[in-house]
């Protein structure tokens, strides 16, 4: 029987509701852990939890910094500006997807140090294909934004220890689940804009918007100001996608609902659903 994953996308994704939803749907945490235990980079722990959203109970993946690495809004580069209020349940308000730039000093990685994490890690070689497609869309999408070649990208190392962390997690947790499919429903886009360091710059920003041109997602337009896709989160959608329609008939084997962080209109939640097709 073929065994489908479908991420519902209403509310947005991000890296960290992505990893939180494919680990509820039932993905290996002790998996997960143990890739990102074996990354050669410091100054991070992962938090796996319950918290509510709109009254539903749901998980959270979040990737927490220690001092020197703290930054309360991060990513791989310095697009994007911060976001709302946190539900989290413990207090932290990270929001992995989205940084405003590393203090002076802080060490700045390439594409090459990246791929030579993802090869390091402690997971399959299936995980690290995921990985792999993932960053490269990330990359590129960061290059086109800058006007520079792919290999001239530098990601700041408060973002790059947080999204490679997201990274990693999804790739291992989508592996372990090993559906024979992904489908991807289309993506809202919100409205308005974002600060980043440079000032403001309009929803989608301009890596994700790359990302889903070089993909070919579909955005649909919601009523809801602010940023519901961020570029981890549209690079896990782009990566892992394989279909955009759902079957006609399906039935459902497994629900997993992620957390994201921000406090929008919409709640916020990225439902994974492992899903059968129905004759």
């Amino acid at each position: 029987m073929t065994k489908l994953l479908y991420l519902e996308c209403t509310s947005g994704i991000s890296g960290d509701m992505c990893a939180a939803a494919l680990l509820d749907a039932g993905a290996s945490e002790e998996a997960v852990r143990r890739a990102l235990e074996s990354l050669p980079v410091e100054g991070f722990a992962v938090e796996i939890s319950r918290v509510k959203k709109s009254g539903l109970d749901v998980c959270d993946f979040s990737v927490v910094l220690d001092a020197a690495h703290e930054n309360h809004d991060h990513d791989m580069a310095y697009l994007h500006g911060q976001g709302g209020a946190s539900e989290h349940g413990h207090g932290h308000a990270h929001d992995h997807d989205h940084g405003h730039g590393a203090p002076g000093g802080h060490h700045h990685r390439g594409p090459a140090e990246i791929a030579e994490i993802i090869d390091g890690a402690a997971m399959t070689d299936g995980a690290k294909a995921i990985a792999h497609r993932m960053f490269g869309f990330v990359a590129d999408a960061e290059a086109r934004a800058h006007g520079v070649p792919v290999g001239e990208v530098r990601f700041h190392e408060v973002g790059a220890v947080d999204s490679i962390a997201d990274i990693i997690a999804i790739a291992v947790a989508a592996d372990d689940l090993a559906p024979d499919g992904v489908v991807v429903s289309d993506l809202p886009c919100g409205y308005g804009t974002v600060r980043c360091q440079h000032g403001l710059i309009p929803v989608p920003a301009p890596a994700t918007a790359f990302i889903a041109e070089a993909a070919g997602l579909t955005l649909s337009p919601v009523d809801v100001e602010g940023e519901l896709v961020t570029p981890t989160g549209a690079a896990a959608a782009a990566a892992l996608r394989t279909e955009s329609v759902l079957p006609e008939r399906f039935s459902i084997k497994a629900i997993g609902m992620g957390a994201g962080k921000r406090a929008y209109a919409t709640p916020g939640i990225l439902r994974a659903m492992i899903i059968e097709p129905v004759e």
